[in-house]
């Protein structure tokens, strides 16, 4: 059956992120729930993002496109540009190789749902903006630009 049932889909707390660059995302969660629907070319994540959290550190991707859209609460999405208030109903695109690295804060005093979606293209490398990170979709380890390990 196509349906998902959201509830039973496991909330995983936190990020992947190696300390200290967790502590800014440490008390959002991730439902995978294009996983739990058996998708494979792309992933469909339910973010939840308390008051004060990051959805992630800065990043732009190599080569994958991202996108999300708000379903409650309020975001600031913080990129190269500047910054844009985000309410529910509003979304934002992240075209891969623009190299304008993007996040999402909340701000508010209320929590923030919203919908993460990624084309997850085994090459793609993740690229922290503001912090010496990197990582590669084919390996998921986190490590400094000149290519040593955490």
């Amino acid at each position: 059956m196509p349906k998902v049932e959201v509830t039973a889909v496991p909330a995983r707390r936190g990020s992947g992120y190696p300390a200290p660059f967790d502590a800014p995302c440490a008390a959002r969660t991730r439902r995978r729930v294009g996983d739990a629907g058996g998708l494979r070319d792309f992933g469909v994540n339910l973010m939840t993002l308390p008051p004060g959290g990051w959805s992630s550190q800065r990043h732009w991707h190599s080569d994958e496109d991202e996108f999300v859209y708000v379903l409650e609460g309020e975001l600031t999405l913080v990129e190269d540009g500047g910054e844009t208030l985000l309410r529910a109903g509003d979304c934002a695109a992240f075209p891969k190789g623009t190299g304008n690295g993007h996040h999402l804060q909340n701000r508010a005093a209320v929590l923030a749902v919203y919908l993460e979606v990624g084309s997850r293209h085994p090459n793609d490398l993740t690229t922290c903006s503001d912090i010496d990170m990197m990582s590669s979709n084919a390996d998921g380890r986190f490590v400094r630009k000149d290519g040593t390990p955490y």
